[in-house]
């Protein structure tokens, strides 16, 4: 499945959703609250982020989910990947269901795949509101808090990710355009994979 969002960095204080109405008003329902716990898998010479892959187990409400990324492509804070997602009975990885995903080939070599280990968690608290703009286009804002840690060294989360759900990529660019204005925010190219690996490399 083809992933598109766009990710705009949060600068300063937390940002307060409820009393932005003009964005409440574009919404359907109200802001729903989670928090989600993920943990990043890779091997010690991160073989996986070196072949444009990523791999997580993510705790959503009590909830497992398993996701596969390619890298894709960011430009102007506009991502653009594959994306493999799957609902788990535990926090087991579905190997059957990850070999219908690019890490087939991986999986096949044991000496890679044995090696793999967790190795930085993202912890963060996920505002989100479901918008329907022109064209039959629906996204989720998404509104994200909290840390990566990875080792002994952690450092914040504060973005917002507007995914599209359905629909137009730019009428998701065109929305992503007015609340990077509205709210004086800079697009982002990063996500919170690279910031777990750059903890790691030290910087």
């Amino acid at each position: 499945m083809l992933e598109q969002e766009v990710k705009l960095q949060v600068s300063g204080d937390k940002l307060d959703l409820k009393s932005m109405t003009w964005l409440c008003l574009l919404a359907e329902g109200e802001i729903k609250t989670q928090r989600l716990i993920s943990t990043y898998y890779d091997t010690p010479d991160h073989y996986l982020m070196a072949h444009g892959l990523g791999l997580r187990l993510r705790n959503k409400g009590g909830s497992w989910l398993q996701t596969v990324k390619t890298s894709g492509s960011a430009e102007n804070g506009l991502h653009q990947r594959q994306e493999w997602e799957y609902e788990l009975d535990n926090e087991a990885f579905d190997l059957s269901l990850l070999k219908q995903t690019p890490l087939k080939d991986i999986m096949d070599n044991h000496a890679i795949w044995s090696s793999l280990t967790p190795l930085f968690t993202t912890d963060f608290i996920r505002e989100t509101l479901q918008i329907t703009l022109a064209e039959n286009t629906q996204i989720e804002f998404a509104y994200d808090y909290g840390k990566v840690t990875a080792q002994q060294l952690n450092t914040p989360i504060h973005e917002i990710e507007m995914e599209l759900k359905t629909g137009s990529v730019e009428q998701l660019i065109q929305f992503a355009s007015m609340i990077s204005e509205r709210l004086e925010l800079m697009p982002s190219n990063g996500n919170k994979a690279r910031l777990g690996y750059q903890l790691l490399a030290g910087r």
